[in-house]
């Protein structure tokens, strides 16, 4: 029994390093100017692993962005079942998430795949509906918390907030490597907030919220 936890152990292994050298790559180069060859000298092990595996580049890809779709339930998870306000969480997670576009190169890599899918040849998850889907039930629960200002209505505020998250790695992306999102963040959240909230509160409550956030 404890060969066969051996074998699956070093399976597991193989995949993962595997995995992790095709992203470092599709980040790096996109899904076109990587080749299966680029990626054994990359991983260190054969084309045939890489075939063993995954069964194909296209395979691979999916793969990647299946992993990338796969981070986000955990990590909304730990922060709704945070002890604090709703909006608050909705911040912390914001910057989660962030760090995760920013340091993870399997995020950063599934996110370019995801724009380059019309050259691959798999069947990729649908964008953005799930991340609408989780800012709305967190402004609902705001709402219900009275911390949301009655004119806000939480599935297209979800929308619009959604919207300008994305945009915002976007152009980050392209002006600083996101480098800096963590800086655009905090700037769009101080503009945020006092829209969303019931009571505008002290300008240093808002500091102080995104400095925790930033620091979680």
């Amino acid at each position: 029994m404890k060969d066969d936890e051996h074998v699956q152990e070093r399976a597991e292994q193989t995949r993962r390093s595997l995995l992790e050298a095709a992203a470092s790559l599709f980040d790096e180069r996109g899904y076109a100017g990587t080749s299966i060859s680029d990626i054994t000298a990359r991983s260190g092990h054969t084309s045939g692993a890489i075939y063993f595996h995954y069964t194909s580049k296209e395979r691979l890809a999916l793969a990647v962005v299946q992993e990338h779709f796969a981070t986000w339930p955990p990590l909304i998870d730990r922060h709704t079942g945070l002890h604090v306000p709703a909006l608050e969480q909705l911040v912390r997670l914001s910057f989660a998430v962030a760090r995760a576009f920013r340091d993870d190169i399997v995020v950063r890599a599934g996110a370019r795949l995801w724009t380059e899918r019309s050259l691959i040849a798999a069947p990729f998850p649908p964008p953005f509906i799930g991340w609408i889907d989780a800012v709305g039930a967190m402004l609902e629960r705001a709402h219900g918390e009275g911390e949301l200002a009655a004119h806000v209505d939480p599935l297209p505020a979800a929308r619009t907030i959604v919207c300008a998250f994305f945009g915002l790695h976007t152009v980050s992306e392209a002006l600083d490597g996101r480098r800096l999102v963590e800086d655009h963040l905090a700037e769009l959240w101080t503009l945020l907030l006092p829209s969303l909230r019931a009571a505008p509160g002290h300008p240093g409550h808002t500091a102080d919220l995104l400095a925790a956030a930033r620091g979680a």
